[in-house]
């Protein structure tokens, strides 16, 4: 018997299978072959057809029976994960009104900013935990405005997983969670954020059935089972969003435990059982997937845009071969970089930097002394320092990190990246071979109580390495105050 998770971003949908008895990974599969295209009609904006993200969901669940000769009774419930904050709108047909407004569009970030000025920062913080900025209500706000034609035609909105539930069962329906996530969650009332949809002009009954984020959601109907290969009736037991789920697949839900991830862009996500926080503008505070009102674990989440997109600029600009060659480079660098500092801000505004978007800067280049080597080396430690610099923001908010854990992924695999966070935290980061599909299977499986707990299953075979503090630590204190100089220089 099996579990099988659903993994949906914004260039790809992964499907993994994990054995129902171990937790196991079996199969994992993702498809397109090649990255999904993202519409850009504007500058800033960006949206994708949901019906592309079934089309993919369905190729890849299919191909994950048929490449492993799995019988699709033996399937016993299913898990979702998928891309936050982006916006789906059905009608009363259940088609869709309009394609997807997804996570990176900043169309909606002036109707945040009003709304958070307007209903007050206090308000916002005690009821929302954030600020609307750019999230999913705001979003709804900008169609309104914008496409009153096609407002007009909206039955329900949703989150990106829901799309992909309701097309497997049929039924439309969310979570707390992912409520929250769009700032569509009144914490202090413990109820939807009707203040907010009140002040932006929208309906309430937009909002779907609330369902828990581990129960029997729904049940796949006829049409499901026939389009993805599934049987008729298998539950969803499991849907998140990919950070809180993420951070699931690393064992993360406790206060004090923190997941990092260290991609295209890096984000920091820690678990914490306070509601308050003093950086609404610069941390997302989103329920975390065990969350409940007597029992809060908020997931407070800080975002770095220019993290893995820099490493592979440098490797693409300077010719060289691989990530395992940058790598060598770096480490054939004294600490420092000789001097040379790189600011990694060239992805669009940080939110951590207030929304500023000063770019990337590289500083301090002798050319008489400085090679592929030390920028190779001031690459690695820029990225790590602004992990540093976000961490710090975290702990100025009250976040005790007692474990940070972390995902197999390309900036984690480097020992010099890993070895400079561990030694300026003072923490030790333990680094997993998983992945959030696997998660969301196993989620799945915790829902069905055929694991006591993620640990019980993550522990086992999981584990590839830890990174302790190393002896360097004045040194890297050293070229992290130059590089803080820098920041300082270019923001503010």
């Amino acid at each position: 018997m099996y579990y099988l998770g659903i993994d949906l971003g914004s260039s790809s949908v992964k499907a993994a299978l994990v054995d129902a008895e171990t937790g196991r990974p079996v199969a994992v599969c993702s498809e397109p072959e090649t990255e999904m295209a993202i519409k850009a009609l504007e500058l800033g904006w960006g949206e994708q057809d949901p019906a592309t993200w079934w089309d993919h969901s369905c190729t890849a669940i299919k191909r994950l029976l048929s490449e492993n000769n799995i019988d699709p009774a033996t399937v016993k419930g299913i898990g979702i994960s998928y891309q936050m904050h982006g916006l789906v709108l059905l009608g009363k047909d259940g088609g869709r009104v309009r394609d997807s407004i997804i996570w990176c569009d900043s169309r909606a970030v002036e109707i945040g900013k009003n709304a958070f000025a307007e209903l007050g920062e206090k308000f916002c913080t005690d009821h929302f935990l954030n600020s609307p900025a750019n999230f999913t209500a705001s979003k709804l706000k900008w169609v309104k405005e914008n496409e009153p034609g096609l407002y007009g035609k909206i039955h329900k909105m949703m989150l990106p997983g829901d799309y992909i539930a309701y097309r497997l069962t049929g039924k439309i329906n969310t979570t707390l969670s992912g409520l929250s996530e769009g700032i569509l969650w009144d914490f202090k009332e413990n109820n939807i954020a009707s203040t907010l949809l009140e002040h932006f002009g929208l309906e309430p009954a937009f909002s779907p059935e609330l369902v828990g984020t581990f129960s029997e959601q729904s049940r796949l109907s006829e049409e499901g089972a026939a389009a993805s290969g599934l049987k008729t009736g298998t539950p969803i037991l499991y849907r998140a969003g990919d950070q809180p789920n993420n951070a699931l697949s690393l064992n993360i839900f406790e206060p004090g435990e923190v997941a990092a991830t260290g991609g295209t862009s890096g984000v920091v996500y820690a678990v914490t059982d306070k509601l308050g926080t003093k950086e609404t503008s610069r941390i997302n505070s989103f329920a975390h997937v065990n969350y409940t009102k007597d029992r809060p674990r908020i997931g407070k989440l800080l975002n770095i845009n220019g993290a893995g997109i820099l490493y592979r600029w440098m490797k693409d600009t300077l010719g060289i071969a691989s990530y395992e060659v940058m790598n060598e480079l770096a480490e054939a660098a004294p600490i420092g970089a000789g001097g040379v500092v790189i600011l990694p801000f060239g992805n669009g505004a940080e939110r951590m930097l207030g929304n500023e978007m000063p770019g990337m800067h590289l500083a301090h280049v002798n050319f008489n002394m400085h090679d592929r080597r030390h920028l190779c080396r001031a690459a690695l430690e820029g990225i790590a320092f602004a992990f540093i610099y976000g961490i710090e923001i975290l702990m100025g908010d009250n976040m005790e990190i007692k474990v940070i854990r972390a995902g197999n992924d390309n900036l984690f695999r480097s020992r010099l990246f890993s070895n400079i966070v561990a030694t300026l935290v003072g923490r030790e980061i333990e680094i997993y071979d998983t992945t959030g599909a696997v998660g969301a299977a196993r989620a799945a499986g915790l829902t069905d109580k055929s694991f006591a707990d993620m640990a019980s299953v993550v522990n086992k075979g999981d584990h590839i390495s830890t990174f302790a503090p190393g002896a360097e630590k004045v040194g890297y204190q050293k070229a992290y105050g130059r590089w803080k100089e820098e920041l300082g220089l270019r923001v503010g």
